[in-house]
């Protein structure tokens, strides 16, 4: 790895180290994936919705773990393919 690359690390490294729990990112990402399951995504945008599980669950063990950053980012994954899950039950539902 290069000199600047290993700074890019370190410096990625401190600031998900120095950030708190991702509260609210983990709390949007349930939401929108009870949001799916109510649209009955499950049946519709199975998918989407067990991908949106997936990251949430590996959110769930990285907050676990104090690896905020990670966990942030999982939960913000997990928001956004429940989500397209949502939409894509509602556009089934629609036809």
């Amino acid at each position: 790895m290069s000199y600047r690359g290993a700074i890019i690390l370190l410096t990625l490294l401190i600031a998900s180290c120095a950030a708190g729990p991702p509260v609210q990112e983990m709390s949007d990402a349930r939401q929108a994936i009870a949001a799916a399951e109510e649209s009955d995504a499950a049946t519709l945008a199975p998918d989407e919705l067990n991908e949106a599980r997936a990251l949430l669950e590996q959110a769930e063990t990285q907050l676990r773990a104090r690896y905020y950053g990670m966990a942030q980012e999982n939960a913000i994954r997990a928001r956004n393919r429940a989500v397209e899950a949502l939409l894509a039950s509602q556009a089934v539902d629609e036809d």
